[in-house]
């Protein structure tokens, strides 16, 4: 509306007789202005365009007027009638029909300027909202019962504004937090306690005088909703800016609780509504950009939304609602004395006794958030090692991509699914195009065990070469081919059809950092082996490696060692198979796969782990000439390889991994990880190695850097340090002395900086 300063002035003259001095104040909706006589009384001028339901404005009337019976009735607006002795005012101007109302000024200064915000003040907010809906019960007028967008209600609809949101990692975080809407608190929703309420408590709105809440203007987003959302949108803009957020939202709940007792069930929500409020917000204020808007409102809360949802996902949700629990001398949920001996015995009772259990003091992880993972006792832990969890635990777009397929069609293959199809042809666009045909499994040790099927069908061979302190799975043929698994305790030791190459590692191996030959050295092992076999009369079916070594050490190929190993292997009429279940996907930042950082194209992939984001799934992708010689009569049938469900979750994976842009992300946060690791290894020296691409990085510990003694025991205490610090590491390598990580390549430069500075900390402690 293009309404003057001074055709104000004349609206206050000819409606409420009043002479004024007038200043524009902010607006979302409706044009505000505020009056000063000349005897400095002042007033709040608003403008409705006619875009506003006039029932909308009645009850927003009628609210206030239903206020002034209660104890608040100093705190709210007064509406001042004009000459005609209406409050509510039509009128037109410049040929826009609008709604004019004149409302009381109230005393106070803003939440959001307040600097000094004791524990009473936060406290006096609940109390306040808490005799306000207390007043406003039983209140209704047919109007509330809107579709608003700024109801937490109608989180959901927030979802179709994410495109909006350009920073990946932001549009990531608003995603996993409306997936949780959804999950946590849509399905109770209408169960909940409903009423008219104010819906727009925000910091721009909250008056404060001294230490206590002193009013609550504009109620322009009144609406029907659930109770407990009035007290959620106000806690929401009473932790931005706050470095204990979730400490004082819980005074205000207790706050709110001393005088309007709330109910369990709707505390327990209370963590996610604060997120989806957060959520409209953010995902508003990036629509609005894009749009172009010029109206600062639009962004006011911009910044500080984005913080707190950041505070919010290092948040343990239970940790969150056991203090609002706590709050109003609800049960406590966390027992923190809780050493899980029902579980664990329960678990030796029924579940196989060599099933591993990580640290010394167990943890029962209870939900899984993109990087982090939260534990039943209220703590958060920054997960370093579950690779599984390629684009994040709980990935919105994997997640409803899975939950869409299931509701729709899960079965085999035997029926024809364009899913598959489409799946076979992303996958394999991003594959030399000589690898072009998929087999589906449910599992990289699977997926192993059919490679070298194909491979021994293919030449008719059985001897496979492996590299020493190999892991490839837990099938028998993948146990028989991994001697990480059979020349350690409890292995049966090699078959006579497995042979051991040396491992190409160059910092304890025969051939180290600094020899330009030492590819080809290692190579030349292989070249032994099947000179060997060639001896007796032998040729290799398969020459099978990680194209960089997890189990046996987080090692990355020497230059130039598969090229050479490929080479010979072939010259023997061998079969060339990458395992990339471990680094494949854009893990290692400088390329999508790990073999092409050798340079080599395989006969042979084998995918697994973070193809499904910890679905089972898994596939061997190959040569046509291998497919058409496998394609043998016998048919080849898996009850739930390439099922719709594992075609549509491995189609989310890829589309994540690329819109998101993955691998970029894993290059630069895996270098700033592995600079910040080097630079720990000038002041301690147990650290002796740090190798590694993108982010799949070792630490290796050894007790002198001369000798190279691995540190055991210390790395496991390390391990159990750093845990309590809240980062998960694990060990790998055949001395069990590398610090291994591969953590969800949501990891981000954040988490890489507190990694390196608690390590350094812990390592300090530790005098290492």
């Amino acid at each position: 509306m293009d309404i003057t300063l001074f055709d104000v002035e004349q609206i206050a003259k000819d409606i409420f007789n009043l002479s004024v001095e007038v200043k524009p104040l902010n607006g979302y909706d409706e044009m505000n202005f505020l009056l000063t006589t000349d005897a400095g009384k002042k007033y709040v001028l608003k403008i409705a365009p006619e875009t506003i339901h006039p029932l909308l404005i009645q009850m927003q009337y009628e609210m206030t007027k239903q206020l002034s019976g209660s104890s608040l009735k100093n705190n709210f607006q007064e509406y001042i009638p004009g000459k005609n002795g209406e409050a509510i005012v039509p009128f037109e101007i410049k040929g826009e029909k609008v709604v004019i109302r004149l409302l009381t000024f109230l005393e106070g200064d803003f939440w959001v300027n307040t600097t000094q915000k004791t524990d009473s003040l936060f406290e006096s907010m609940g109390n306040f909202l808490g005799k306000m809906d207390k007043a406003l019960s039983g209140y209704y007028h047919p109007a509330a019962e809107r579709h608003y967008l700024w109801d937490i209600s109608n989180a959901s609809d927030a979802e179709r504004n994410l495109h909006f949101i350009k920073d990946d990692e932001k549009r990531r975080v608003a995603g996993y937090f409306l997936l949780q809407f959804n999950t946590e608190v849509q399905p109770v929703l209408s169960d909940l306690r409903h009423a008219c309420i104010h819906g727009d408590a925000n910091d721009y709105n909250i008056l404060v005088k001294g230490s206590k809440v002193a009013g609550l203007i504009d109620f322009g987003d009144a609406v029907y909703s659930a109770l407990i959302n009035n007290l959620a949108i106000a806690c929401t803009y009473a932790m931005l800016h706050q470095d204990d957020p979730i400490a004082n939202a819980a005074l205000i709940v207790k706050g709110y609780h001393e005088v309007n007792p709330l109910e369990e069930r709707e505390i327990d929500l209370l963590y996610y509504l604060i997120a989806a409020r957060l959520c409209i917000s953010v995902t508003q204020s990036a629509r609005q950009s894009v749009m172009n808007s010029d109206n600062e409102h639009h962004f006011l809360s911009e910044l500080p939304a984005w913080k707190l949802l950041f505070q919010l996902l290092q948040t343990n949700p239970v940790k969150a609602t056991n203090s609002f629990r706590l709050a109003c001398r609800f049960p406590n949920i966390i027992h923190s004395d809780d050493n899980y001996k029902n579980i664990r015995d329960a678990r030796y009772e029924h579940i196989g006794r060599n099933l591993s259990i990580s640290y010394k003091q167990p943890l029962k992880i209870i939900k899984g958030t993109l990087q982090y993972l939260y534990d039943d006792k209220g703590n958060t832990y920054i997960d370093c090692v579950n690779n599984v969890s390629h684009a994040g635990h709980c990935h919105p777009t994997v997640v409803k991509a899975t939950q869409r397929q299931i509701a729709i069609l899960n079965t085999n293959t035997r029926y024809l699914s364009d899913l598959m199809i489409d799946y076979s042809k992303r996958l394999t666009a991003k594959l030399p195009s000589e690898l072009s045909v998929c087999y589906f499994t449910n599992s990289g040790s699977e997926a192993n065990d059919l490679a070298i099927r194909i491979a021994r069908h293919f030449t008719k061979q059985k001897d496979i070469i492996v590299l020493d302190h190999a892991y490839h799975g837990t099938s028998t043929l993948a146990i028989e081919m991994s001697p990480y698994k059979f020349d350690g305790r409890g292995g049966s030791g090699r078959q006579p059809y497995i042979h051991k190459a040396i491992s190409p590692d160059l910092y304890r191996g025969p051939f180290q950092y600094g020899d330009k030959d030492a590819g080809k050295k290692y190579a030349d092992d292989v070249l032994r082996i099947l000179q060997e076999l060639k001896s007796e009369n032998k040729k290799p079916a398969a020459f099978i490696c990680e194209t960089l070594l997890g189990v046996g050490g987080q090692i990355p190929l020497p230059e130039d060692y598969l090229e050479k190993v490929y080479e010979y292997v072939r010259s023997f009429d061998g079969i060339c198979i990458a395992d990339e279940v471990q680094v494949g996907f854009g893990r290692v930042g400088k390329t999508f796969w790990g073999f092409e950082l050798q340079e080599v194209i395989p006969d042979m992939v084998v995918l697994g782990k973070p193809i499904g984001n910890g679905h089972p799934l898994a596939v061997v992708v190959m040569t046509e000439k291998l497919a058409n010689t496998f394609n043998n009569g016998m048919e080849y049938f898996n009850t739930f390889g390439g099922n719709p469900v594992s075609m549509a979750t491995g189609l989310a994976v890829l589309d994540v991994i690329e819109n998101e842009r993955m691998q970029q992300h894993a290059l630069e946060t895996g270098e700033k990880l592995i600079d910040g690791l080097k630079r720990l290894m000038t002041k301690h020296s147990i650290i002796s190695d740090v190798r590694g691409t993108g982010l799949f990085v070792g630490a290796e510990l050894v007790k002198d850097r001369t000798t190279k003694e691995p540190a055991v025991p210390e790395i496991d205490e390390v391990v159990e340090r750093m845990k309590d610090r809240g980062y998960l590491l694990s060990t790998d390598g055949p001395l069990h002395n590398v610090l291994k990580i591969k953590p969800p390549l949501v990891f981000n430069e954040e988490n890489a900086k507190g990694l390196v500075r608690n390590l350094d900390e812990v390592l300090n402690e530790l005098n290492y």
